[in-house]
């Protein structure tokens, strides 16, 4: 299971650290992802993460430079760093396995909210 956290309200340019956190498995062996959906649209991949090897494919160059992702395995976590942020990457942000497969049943989420 993969429990995301750490959303909130940030004015246009700040930062937040979102947390994913894996119970029931090493993440490790895994490739994770973050997606998020915005209010109106359909959910869509933000990156994936090869904690194995530390590869990290972003799914749009706008992202690139603004996020990053860092992890703990001693806490089994995996972080996304988003700097510099914009009105439009306000979304409920989630975190799942990289892809998440057809029946993936989607965690709550985590809100980001970005005032203008």
């Amino acid at each position: 299971q993969l429990q995301a956290s750490g959303g909130g309200l940030v004015q246009a340019g700040g930062s937040l650290r979102l947390s994913c956190a894996a119970s029931g498995f090493t993440f490790d062996e895994y490739t994770i992802g973050w997606f998020r959906q915005a209010p109106g649209r359909e959910r869509e991949g933000v990156l994936c993460f090869g904690s194995g090897d530390g590869s990290t494919y972003y799914a749009s160059d706008s992202m690139k430079g603004r996020f990053t992702i860092a992890s703990d395995n001693t806490k089994n976590t995996i972080y996304l760093q988003m700097n510099d942020l914009k009105p439009e990457d306000t979304a409920i942000y989630y975190c799942a396995p990289c892809p998440p497969g057809a029946n993936y049943e989607w965690g709550q989420g985590t809100q980001v909210t970005v005032s203008s």
